[in-house]
Formats: C-alpha cells, sequence, structure tokens
C-alpha cells in the first residue's frame, strides 16, 4: 500500500472523521480543566511554536517564529504550584518573511547562533491565576546571558490526539521580553526593545 505524505495523510484522516461523524474538531479538546491528566508530558515539537513582535521604526510591528522546541512538562492539576517546566528552542530556527532578515538574526550583530545555539526557560515559580490559568514565573538564558521574565499561560485544551492517540494538553502564554538586558542591541531604540512573545505550546503525556 501506498504511504501517503504526512501532511496529506493527516488531511485525508481530518476529512474521513469530518465525513464519519458529526463531531466538530472544536470538540475534540476539552478546555475544561479538569480534563488535564497528572503526569509527566514532552513538548510536541510541530505544534510548538514562540512568535516574537517588535516595533520597526514605529512604522509597522513586526513579527517572526522560533520552531523546533524540546523540553518537559511535569503537570499535577490539583496542586499547580508543584507544576514544573523545562523548554529548549535552536536560535537557528529564527524565521521571518524576509530570508536576508533571517539570516542577519541568526548573525553576531544579533542573536549569534553559532555562539549561543539554544534559548532556554526553566520555571521557578507556577501560581493559579484563575480557572485554567496560571502566572509561570522561570529564567530565561538568550544569548548567554541568564534572566528572570513572567509569562501569563492559559488552557487551550485537553484531551486524546486524534491522529497520534497521544494524551495531549495545550497551553497558550504570553509575555515582555527587554533585548538589550539580554545583550541584544542592535538598532534600539530604532528597532524596538521591547520584545512580545506569543507562545503555542503543545505536550504529550508520557507512559
Amino acid at each position: 500500500m501506498k504511504k501517503l505524505p504526512l501532511a496529506a495523510g493527516a488531511l485525508a484522516v481530518l476529512l474521513g472523521l469530518a465525513g464519519a461523524a458529526p463531531l466538530a474538531l472544536s470538540q475534540v479538546a476539552s478546555q475544561d480543566p479538569q480534563a488535564v491528566k497528572p503526569g509527566a508530558y514532552k513538548v510536541e515539537p510541530y505544534h510548538t511554536q514562540v512568535a516574537f513582535t517588535v516595533s520597526h521604526f514605529g512604522f509597522t510591528e513586526f513579527s517572526g517564529f522560533f520552531s523546533g522546541a524540546s523540553g518537559t512538562l511535569r503537570l499535577d492539576p490539583a496542586n499547580p504550584s508543584g507544576s514544573t517546566l523545562q523548554v529548549s528552542i535552536p536560535v537557528q530556527s529564527v524565521t521571518t518573511t524576509v530570508a536576508k532578515l533571517d539570516d542577519e538574526l541568526k548573525g553576531q550583530q544579533w542573536l549569534d547562533a553559532a555562539q549561543f545555539p539554544a534559548a532556554t526557560f526553566t520555571s521557578t515559580k507556577i501560581t493559579q491565576t484563575g480557572r485554567g490559568a496560571a502566572t509561570i514565573a522561570g529564567d530565561l538564558t538568550l544569548h548567554g546571558v541568564t534572566r528572570p521574565i513572567t509569562l501569563e499561560a492559559h488552557l487551550v485544551g485537553a484531551g486524546v490526539n486524534p491522529l497520534s492517540k497521544a494524551v495531549t494538553v495545550g497551553f497558550a502564554a504570553t509575555g515582555v521580553v527587554r533585548r538589550s538586558e539580554f545583550g541584544v542591541k542592535t538598532y534600539v531604540p530604532l528597532v524596538g526593545d521591547d520584545v512580545r512573545l506569543t507562545i503555542a505550546g503543545a505536550f504529550e503525556l508520557q507512559p
């Protein structure tokens, strides 16, 4: 039997699900925090990304992405403060809509991916702030500098992924990083110092 490419195979399964039953895709994952299973999770890298946005000379709010994340999440829904998060992202993965800019961002004037190949985040304190919402304080290491940052996170959904059959949980998080504090000072303040982060994090429960 001829194998379908990954994207085509996924599309075929989704179309099959849509045609076989009246189940809306929005119903696959539950937004109820009680649906979250405790345990040790790993980052699911294909649907985890970090978007960043900066002011470009005050004319536009320009964005890009990092991908290829790895890491672990130890999740205890009954005691969120006992949960922990560790994530690493390859700096080389940075991408925008401009190939020349991608190369510049990887270079010595900016992120210097050759010398500092990974950005890492390790949580130090997780505080529940509402139903399915939490503040995640932690240490970000970027460009060889480690500084504390705080992320505001909320549950997007939890359940069994219909394609991989893995128990999956997804979160969205936001935060702000001042790049000059990490030694990335090129064109400050013409290009914004404050970098706004918008994070989509997917995690799979490990057996």
